[in-house]
């Protein structure tokens, strides 16, 4: 229950920051600027789906990316399945630091708080349990950092080869120069921000220094493929490319200006920042804390530190933005209003998943003497696979996200198996679990419920099959490299 709380307050937090900016007109001037940028579909799916929407995932997560991208690039003429495509696909790489880095600050740490042998490994390694997580994130950060860096080029190839005039990888790969470009100018300050500040700030960081690089050059004419791409006439568009919804850009607002309008972005990094780095700062905010111990008279203890979570820098940004948009106290009731049916439709699914997992996870607090399910299995894995692990370990994050629909609740459910098959094989345990995490991103492309919210926006609802079916190369070659990295990693890194 306390888990899920905190996951809740954290969605709470992030839709209505969306909200907020959606009833303020900043989306709507944020927007705006992206578009105005380039006429090359390529270009653009490289700066609204994935430095845009990686950005949105950073601060928001939870499928965000796809309700502010999908209409977006519906509405400038892309087709309905192209844009779900390329929202759908971005929400690899930064969604292990989505939502503030909760697939890790509550992910990861929900699978492995209070286990014996987790804080013996970490002081084995002169780790404190905080510094052993931010460990996980510096290796999740460095593998998503090399996988990732082709995600804006595998887009490219998407678009020209299914949506094209007539299928083409040539014209996809036309765009490497400017997809590669694209590609570092997130996966390098993403990576370099898991090292320095820990699992809250990659995505987000990544997401406004990839946007503040790429769209200067854009503007410039840098790097740009030397033929412009465009979708054929609309006429000619296939049937299974177009959805029963087509969202316009609205102007019933004047434009903000563009400063402006990012500014609620900015303070959202900087607080976070200062909450993080400042030891007073930090003191003070972790000092509150609301404690269960001893839950039914079991040894297991819950804590939540609530100034401490992300959604409370998230709403204290709600209310500078209230005032500093000039908004009228309609604005935000109504983005308030428009937030809980959110909460009400992800509780009984959250709430069901964190249950099975926190089952799962604790099965071992029982008077028969057995080791948790966990940990059972890992002893079964370990001998099957052996020093191979590293290999298969992103199958399984992969396969967590697809049937849980959730990073987050994937690191919660397998952290401690990985965990577990790593001490058994005495293999670098930071390293299974930063691929349990690039698999888990892996498998947030397929999975069931972020492909139906991104279908729903634009009324593709029913081919989530034919989606399915062209995400699997995208993911597959995620963990494919992410596997062959870990081996790597193992073999010649030394663990």
């Amino acid at each position: 229950m306390f888990i899920a709380l905190e996951i809740l307050y954290i969605v709470f937090g992030a839709v209505l920051l969306l909200n907020t900016l959606q009833a303020s007109g900043a989306i709507q001037a944020i927007r705006r600027s992206l578009l105005s940028i380039s006429g090359d579909r390529r270009v653009q799916v490289i700066i609204i789906a994935w430095l845009f929407g990686s950005f949105i995932e950073g601060a928001s997560g939870f499928g965000t990316p796809a309700v502010i991208c999908v209409p977006l690039l519906v509405a400038i003429g892309f087709p309905a399945m192209a844009a779900v495509l390329a929202a759908l696909i971005i929400q690899s790489t930064p969604s292990t630091f989505g939502a503030v880095g909760t697939p890790v600050l509550i992910g990861i740490d929900a699978g492995l708080a209070g286990v014996e042998a987790v804080q013996a490994q970490a002081a084995a390694l002169g780790l404190s349990y905080p510094q052993y997580l931010k460990a996980i994130g510096t290796v999740a950060g460095t593998l998503h950092g090399i996988v990732g860096t082709l995600i804006p080029l595998i887009l490219c190839i998407m678009l020209t080869v299914f949506f094209g005039d007539r299928p083409s990888i040539r014209q996809g790969l036309a765009a490497w120069k400017f997809a590669l470009f694209a590609g570092l100018a997130f996966t390098v300050p993403y990576a370099l921000t898991a090292r320095v500040l820990g699992p809250e700030f990659p995505t987000i960081i990544g997401g406004l220094l990839g946007l503040a690089i790429v769209v200067p050059m854009a503007r410039a004419g840098w790097l740009l493929p030397p033929e412009s791409w465009d979708f054929p006439p609309r006429e000619q568009w296939d049937d299974s490319w177009q959805g029963s919804t087509t969202p316009q850009l609205t102007g019933d607002r004047p434009l903000m200006n563009r400063t402006k309008a990012w500014l609620p972005y900015v303070l959202v990094g900087l607080l976070l920042v200062i909450s993080r780095v400042v030891p007073p700062v930090q003191s003070a905010l972790r000092a509150v804390q609301i404690r269960w111990p001893e839950i039914l008279g079991t040894p297991l203890t819950a804590t939540i530190l609530p100034l401490y979570l992300p959604p409370t820098i998230l709403l204290a940004v709600v209310g500078i933005t209230y005032f500093l948009h000039q908004m009228k106290p309609v604005d935000l009731r109504g983005a308030i209003a428009e937030a809980l049916p959110v909460i009400r439709k992800v509780t009984l699914a959250l709430g069901a998943a964190v249950l099975m997992a926190r089952v799962f996870i604790n099965s071992g607090t029982n008077d028969s003497g057995l080791a948790s399910m966990p940990l059972t299995l890992a002893d079964t894995m370990s001998a099957i696979a052996g020093q191979s692990w590293p290999l298969f370990a992103p199958l399984v994050g992969l396969i967590g996200a697809f049937v849980a629909g959730s990073v987050t609740v994937s690191n919660m459910m397998f952290s401690l198996f990985q965990f577990g098959v790593a001490d058994q094989l005495s293999l670098s345990t930071t390293l299974v679990l930063a691929l349990q995490c690039v698999g888990a991103s892996a498998g947030n492309m397929i999975c069931v419920s972020n492909i139906v919210a991104a279908a729903a926006t634009v009324g593709l609802l029913g081919r989530e099959g034919s989606i399915i079916r062209k995400l699997l190369l995208p993911s597959l070659y995620y963990i494919g490299l992410g596997g062959l990295l870990g081996l790597a990693w193992q073999v010649w890194g030394g663990g």
